[in-house]
């Protein structure tokens, strides 16, 4: 049993990843523990499965997995998780901003008695509006469910084997790494690093991607937003009321109104709130029949010689 696991989702990052093992290596070596280095290739149309058997087949400390499809990172995370063995777990990115010479602060907070050590950017090396839109979906999080959830922290931790442990006995379809880890409420804590450049290439995720995957937890991750519809549907109501109340002295002071401007608009903005109460809901609906089908979040399809799936 080895007593440090590093699983890492791979998602098109041929171009990284012996760079990515090179340097890994010199700083696992450098701690004096027993390793393993876990990739979960996430099904990309690169040639990264490749890559990984041919790292496997020359390093016996590297364990390859490929998923059937697509599953996503954080499914592709959980995976890496259910084949871990050590007694620590790092989890990082694949594409080098996750700098590997930052693992040593890792585990030594992990020994100082931590069984959750997040890992803080400095700075993100992303573009202002993503920076700017980050921090305004974190503070709208943080206000609906009441945690604090920093936008600075990314999938780079630590997490002891307890952890990991608790981590997948959660059965949530649509899940999210950091959510999930901090809802575990183990003892965390952080450490800072330097966010570095991308080794090559852009990130997968585009703005839609962002955008599904914003909605995703905003949704969710909480089930606030049900009862703002609630509260949504009262105020509407109470509003109502009174501008009933304002027609009626209007008629009995002024018999019949010229026109109905006003109630034409009211029409529309009623309808729009219905439809958008009827949206939220359907959502979670959706999400619900999608979660009591129990797939499996991941199916892993191949794995690299000699290494056949827990």
């Amino acid at each position: 049993m080895p007593d440090l696991s590093v699983v890492i989702p791979v998602y098109l990052a041929e171009a990284c990843l012996q760079a990515l093992h090179e340097r890994l290596i010199v700083v696992l070596q450098s701690l004096g523990l027993s390793y393993e280095i876990i990739f979960i290739e996430d099904h990309g149309p690169d040639n990264s499965w490749a890559v990984l058997v041919g790292l496997a087949e020359r390093d016996p400390q590297v364990r390859c997995y490929q998923l059937s499809r697509n599953f996503g990172q954080h499914a592709a995370i959980t995976a890496g998780l259910s084949q871990s063995l050590g007694s620590y777990v790092v989890v990082m990115d694949c594409d080098l901003q996750d700098p590997p010479e930052a693992i040593p602060q890792l585990v030594q907070q992990a020994k100082a008695g931590n069984d959750v050590v997040l890992a803080k950017r400095k700075e993100k090396q992303h573009s202002f509006f993503r920076r700017l839109s980050a921090s305004l979906y974190f503070r709208l999080m943080n206000q609906l469910t009441r945690q604090n959830l920093n936008g600075k922290y990314g999938s780079f931790s630590l997490i002891s084997r307890k952890v990991v442990n608790a981590f997948l006995r959660v059965g949530d379809v649509n899940r999210h790494y950091l959510f999930i880890v901090q809802w575990l409420g183990f003892a965390t804590t952080d450490i800072e690093y330097v966010h570095a450049e991308r080794y090559s290439g852009e990130s997968s995720y585009t703005l839609k991607k962002l955008i599904q995957h914003a909605l995703q937890g905003l949704f969710f991750q909480t089930t606030v937003l049900l009862h703002w519809i609630v509260y949504l549907g009262f105020a509407s109501a109470i509003a109502g009321i009174l501008v009933a109340i304002f027609l009626i002295y209007q008629y009995m002071l002024h018999a019949g109104l010229p026109g109905w401007t006003s109630l034409a608009v009211l029409i529309l903005v009623m309808s729009g709130l219905i439809l958008i109460c009827i949206g939220v809901v359907g959502s979670y609906l959706g999400k619900i029949f999608e979660q009591v089908q129990g797939r499996p979040v991941f199916i892993i399809d191949k794995s690299s010689p000699g290494e056949p799936a827990i």
